[in-house]
């Protein structure tokens, strides 16, 4: 695990475990779903809508550019917190889903942020390629026309 990623787990309040892997190398891992008890408090806090749902902003660490806007619920939020890549619960499919999971384009968790109403969810991440399913870095590549 790289040192940033070391603080970041440090400072996020996610607990790590030693495994070891079949070949005897050990290596770290984050324990699924397993967050200190100050992060179990604030989330908590979160008011979800009348579906259970958060709305989640996810930036780019580097160029601060909003990437794209998803939904999170209670599990998809604690499986961010704890595992350091970004959950999301789809609306479409009715199921949690890790971004990157299929398309290889993670997003690695820096910082995760609540709103002053604790109902909307800013994740702070490191991009590795697309964002978005047209293949664009952000969802938010079109443009309204100029206003005059």
């Amino acid at each position: 695990m790289k040192e940033d990623r070391k603080e970041s787990v440090r400072k996020s309040g996610i607990y790590e475990k030693e495994t070891g892997n079949p070949d005897g190398e050990r290596k770290n891992q984050m324990q699924e779903n397993v967050c200190a008890p100050e992060t179990e408090a604030v989330l908590q806090r979160i008011r979800y809508d009348e579906k259970g749902l958060v709305p989640a902003v996810v930036q780019d660490e580097e160029t601060k550019q909003v990437l794209m806007l998803a939904y999170m619920n209670e599990e998809s939020l604690r499986r961010t917190l704890c595992t350091g890549t970004t959950w999301f619960y789809s609306r479409s499919r009715q199921a949690l889903w890790n971004k990157g999971e299929t398309s290889g384009h993670f997003q690695y968790v820096s910082k995760v942020s609540y709103d002053c109403d604790c109902d909307t969810i800013l994740v702070i991440a490191r991009q590795k390629g697309a964002a978005c399913h047209t293949g664009n870095f952000t969802c938010f590549y079109r443009d309204f026309p100029q206003m005059k």
